[in-house]
């Protein structure tokens, strides 16, 4: 199969890679321009941020995260890599997050701000968990997450923050909100969420890219990744509805995209006018960071692990 522009230039490279539901053959070098023209052209579509804003990018060592950093990176955007290490042991995940990281960071010459839980709290996030008596690591992983970055934002000067989250995630998500019908996450799926209340900007600049579109972008670019998920991750259910979406995608190739673009544009309005047009927000009485209650829930879950460890 020959790359589509440069047959149209009269020239018969081979094509790297095939996009089925843009039907759509293109060269590592056509390819590459392809994913950052999208990249772009999303940024510009839902006015995530300017090149005049510093760009926090949480980075795991994954393939979305570490690609997205490189491609705001030559798209000449202010970036700053944001690495959580979480403690976690099980197959050295964390040691191995961070040096991938931190080689990334020396390669595109840009700097990475690292966040050790188990030094700041004095416990892994596995450790959290358990300890306070919470059976999901996942849920408390992702609470936590969101809280750091956020905090980071604030203490640091960021205004927005960006995740790798791709078409595969959203889409499970969308799904699984669906299924359940979770009027308030429906209301509030989208790839921008606004600053607001003391809250960052978050922003999704990959959302229209599945994995395989950024595994290719991340090869072609010869960028080291952590090829192993998270081992806390093998029961989440989001794998669930990724195998039952791939299944769908593979029969009918645009479904994942159709599914995601059509609920933004029709279904997402809807939803998002069942939500309270003002979240009363307080000052969180132990961390003063913003909570819908007296106090945010990394408080009272290292509050549960302070007493569930003096109990012992």
């Amino acid at each position: 199969m020959l790359c589509r522009i440069c047959k149209s230039k009269g020239k018969r490279t081979k094509a790297s890679i095939y996009i089925r539901h843009h039907r759509l053959a293109l060269c590592k070098e056509h390819f590459i321009e392809w994913f950052e023209k999208q990249t772009a052209k999303t940024i510009k579509e839902f006015n995530m941020f300017s090149k005049d804003e510093k760009v926090l990018i949480a980075v795991s060592g994954g393939k979305d995260s570490l690609s997205l950093w490189y491609a705001l990176h030559r798209l000449g955007y202010k970036t700053y890599g944001f690495h959580i290490s979480l403690g976690i042991e099980g197959w050295e995940y964390s040691k191995k997050s961070l040096d991938i990281c931190k080689k990334f960071s020396e390669r595109i010459e840009r700097p990475l701000i690292i966040f050790d839980i188990k030094d700041e709290f004095g416990y892994s996030i596995e450790e959290i968990a358990k300890g306070s008596g919470r059976k999901d690591v996942c849920s408390v992983c992702g609470t936590f997450k969101r809280y750091l970055m956020n905090k980071i934002c604030k203490e640091q000067g960021f205004k927005v923050v960006a995740t790798g989250h791709n078409l595969d995630d959203e889409s499970a998500l969308l799904l699984s909100n669906t299924i359940r019908w979770e009027i308030g996450y429906l209301g509030r799926q989208h790839p921008v969420l606004p600053e607001k209340n003391g809250f960052a900007r978050k922003v999704k600049p990959f959302v229209f890219f599945t994995e395989k579109e950024i595994v290719s972008y991340a090869i072609l670019n010869k960028i080291e990744y952590l090829e192993t998920g998270c081992p806390n991750a093998k029961e989440a259910t989001s794998i669930l509805y990724k195998r039952s979406l791939a299944m769908l995608e593979h029969e009918m190739p645009g479904t994942k995209l159709r599914f995601y673009k059509e609920f933004l544009k029709k279904a997402r309005p809807i939803f998002e006018k069942e939500l309270k047009e003002h979240l009363e927000l307080n000052e969180c009485k132990i961390c003063k960071m913003p909570t819908t209650a007296s106090i945010c829930s990394v408080c009272r879950t290292l509050e549960r692990l302070k007493i569930n460890v003096k109990s012992r």
